[in-house]
């Protein structure tokens, strides 16, 4: 099985790219953030037309989630539980089934938390408390996981080109950070990190200043892995050259491949 996870940044200005990438790539099942659309403008049709089955849970202009699955979905949950009043497009989970049984992925938009001394900040650190918490309660399930998405995190020094230019951004301050470590310590396996201790692997390049073209990056986006998942991990990897297609997203996709078998 592969699952993949790609910040598009506007579903409707990247659907080309998309499909291109899911030819190339054949994920079993990709997480997708940023869509920027609400459910109905999703262009359904363009990825059902290529065996997926789709779930949306978009708002109009900016946040959305979804998840593409070639295999049927058995259930679908909207939201990141913990606080009724947040509506923001930014969680959404899928279980199917597989013939060693059933597999659970999500695909998450953390909150960027920008600028650090704004509701903002308290709000990113808020929503993390609660991923913390579905994730530990979803753990008690023991079965394969992906947390896959747009942490808006920059896990260490190593995972950034200029560690000394963010260290008062809200994606790579000690508070940020410590709550993405304790994802990891309550058992959860960053797959890239699994599979590779190399520097100068990024998943994002801002379009300013030229920074793709100097290799001015960082990694964000991540797929952390629950025990039964990361048991089954035969590889991983960031699809970089997708940066350098026309008007690409800023961010890449990133995959993983497990040892489950599919219908």
């Amino acid at each position: 099985m592969r699952v993949a996870t790609w910040n598009v940044n506007s579903i409707r200005q990247r659907t080309d790219h998309l499909r291109a990438w899911l030819a190339e790539r054949q994920p079993d099942i990709a997480c997708l953030q940023e869509i920027k659309c609400v459910d109905d403008a999703f262009p359904r049709e363009a990825f059902e037309s290529l065996g997926y089955n789709l779930a949306v849970h978009g708002q109009k202009t900016f946040n959305g989630v979804a998840i593409l699955s070639k295999l049927k979905f058995d259930e679908v949950v909207i939201g990141l539980p913990g606080d009724d009043t947040d509506d923001h497009a930014r969680f959404i989970e899928a279980t199917v089934s597989t013939p060693s049984g059933v597999v659970r992925v999500a695909s998450i938009y953390l909150p960027n938390g920008n600028p650090t001394n704004t509701d903002k900040y308290s709000y990113k650190l808020k929503w993390m408390d609660r991923l913390s918490h579905y994730a530990k309660e979803r753990l008690k399930l023991e079965e394969p996981l992906i947390l896959a998405g747009d942490y808006n995190v920059i896990p260490t020094p190593d995972d950034v080109h200029n560690p000394a230019a963010w260290v008062n951004d809200a994606l790579f301050l000690p508070q940020t950070r410590e709550r993405f470590r304790s994802l990891t310590h309550m058992g959860f396996t960053d797959a890239i990190r699994a599979t590779t201790d190399d520097r100068g692997l990024y998943t994002f390049w801002d379009y300013q200043a030229g920074a793709w073209q100097k290799n001015w990056g960082i990694r964000i986006d991540h797929m952390l892995l629950s025990p039964q998942a990361a048991d089954r991990l035969t590889g991983a990897g960031i699809d970089k050259h997708v940066r350098s297609w026309e008007k690409p997203s800023d961010h890449v996709p990133v995959y993983i491949d497990l040892a489950i078998g599919v219908p």
